[in-house]
């Protein structure tokens, strides 16, 4: 059962360019099943029928959460369930179309109603006071700098800023192309204070940071290595903690406030869409019910018969 997974898992990466984040998620799932059916004597794919998969997610959702305190009785989120679900039937779908198993017994697995969560987003006031440039100024100051201004600047994900390379930078004509997910290449507008923290960044403090075997990523460590997710994480968020807003900002809620800020500005949600990479524009309409809510909010705080 490990062997077949392996193999859908390259396919994911190397064929249809699915993101590293998305094959480590569905490969940590697919395990969870296969630990599964070895209690159940399921020896191969082959064996696994419809009745199987809703015994397995039945006993997801009503499993006590491994990381969850003693007397906790906090179940499996639907979100998480959806995630399952949408692996094995993924799983399933390609081993049917490649030839490796017969038929699919996931093809009448639905999937539940997955809840849209309205995006965090950060006020003007709080964007001012994040990307104010500290009073010092050392490489990795700079680098911070510059990672702000262009992820608020560009809406770009934390893994874009990641893997973000030399040779994606346009300085002069004021864009960058960036490889979002699925290997899908777009470019994005970069205004001019970010324009101006990358120019400082790359010509002051980024030859600092590089050392003989440093990548060509733009953005380094100060050991002069490329950016792990979780560093990067943290050097943002002690940034923002540095600039004195209390509110606990995580990367994302920049590229939310980019978006947020420009439809409140009358930018079109189809030029959205494709500055953020979203495939779909159902992605990016979860973004008109933040501008609705705040436009309710000046409505009733302003209009003489909104009280």
């Amino acid at each position: 059962m490990h062997a077949l997974a392996e193999d859908f898992l390259f396919s994911l990466r190397h064929e249809r360019g699915q993101a590293e984040h998305t094959q480590k998620t569905y490969q940590g799932l697919l395990e969870k099943f296969i630990a599964w059916a070895n209690t159940k004597k399921l020896a191969s794919w082959g064996e696994v029928r419809l009745t199987h998969l809703t015994e397995f997610l039945q006993h997801e959702r009503n499993r006590r959460l491994a990381a969850a305190p003693e007397e906790s009785t906090a179940k499996l989120s639907p979100s998480s369930l959806y995630l399952q679900i949408a692996a094995l039937r993924a799983f399933f779908r390609w081993a049917e179309t490649e030839k490796h198993l017969p038929a699919n017994p996931a093809e009448n697995l639905s999937l539940p109603r997955r809840w849209k969560h309205v995006p965090k987003s950060l006020t003007k006031a709080e964007i001012e006071q994040i990307l104010k440039p500290l009073t010092t100024s050392s490489p990795a100051d700079l680098c911070d700098q510059a990672i702000l201004e262009l992820a608020y600047a560009s809406g770009l994900r934390l893994a874009e800023l990641r893997g973000l390379r030399l040779e994606q930078l346009h300085l002069e004509a004021g864009f960058v192309t960036v490889i979002g997910k699925g290997n899908k290449e777009r470019v994005v507008p970069v205004g001019k204070f970010a324009l101006a923290a990358l120019g400082h960044y790359l010509t002051v403090a980024r030859p600092q940071l590089v050392r003989p075997k440093s990548p060509a990523n733009v953005f380094l460590t100060r050991r002069g290595t490329s950016f792990a997710h979780m560093t990067m994480w943290l050097r943002i968020t002690q940034r923002v903690q540095r600039a004195g807003v209390e509110r606990h900002v995580t990367p994302h809620m920049l590229r939310h406030s980019f978006a947020t800020h420009l439809l409140e500005h009358g930018a079109d949600l189809r030029v959205i869409q494709e500055l953020l990479g979203h495939s779909s524009i159902s992605t990016t309409e979860i973004y008109t019910h933040v501008a609705g809510q705040r436009l309710r909010e000046v409505h009733a705080r302003h209009h003489p018969r909104a009280q």
